[in-house]
């Protein structure tokens, strides 16, 4: 079993920054591929971006590309995602996963889920 606890999620300007962490306590979590998806307000919950289990593969949502950025921390048992030029339309509810096929994680199926994050940009 994983537990997924995500923080770092507030409130911030139009093309301010924010980095939000997902801290993950269970079996071999250097084992599993980490992702995030976000929600908004009466708006289906979309893929955000994931990487795999050694870092070194990553993948994001194509409008996102070149604003996010995700990493991982082994050692920490913690993924980031940090988020520049931030914009009003990225207001949203963060949610951090987990699974061990990054495929699957990809597609919006992972095995766990964290709580969320609010993350809210003001313009």
């Amino acid at each position: 079993q994983v537990q997924l606890v995500e923080s770092g999620g507030g409130l911030v300007q139009a093309g301010g920054s924010l980095r939000l962490s997902c801290a993950a306590s269970g079996r071999t979590f250097s084992s599993y591929a980490m992702g995030w998806f976000r929600q908004a307000p009466g708006k289906e919950r979309e893929f955000v971006a994931a990487i795999s289990w050694s870092g070194t593969s990553t993948y994001y949502k194509d409008s996102l590309k070149g604003r996010f950025t995700i990493s991982r921390d082994n050692a920490k048992n913690t993924v980031y995602l940090q988020m520049n030029s931030l914009k009003p339309e990225d207001t949203a509810v963060y949610y951090c996963a987990a699974d061990l096929d990054r495929n699957r994680l990809r597609i919006g199926n992972p095995s766990y889920w964290g709580q969320g994050t609010q993350v809210t940009v003001a313009s």
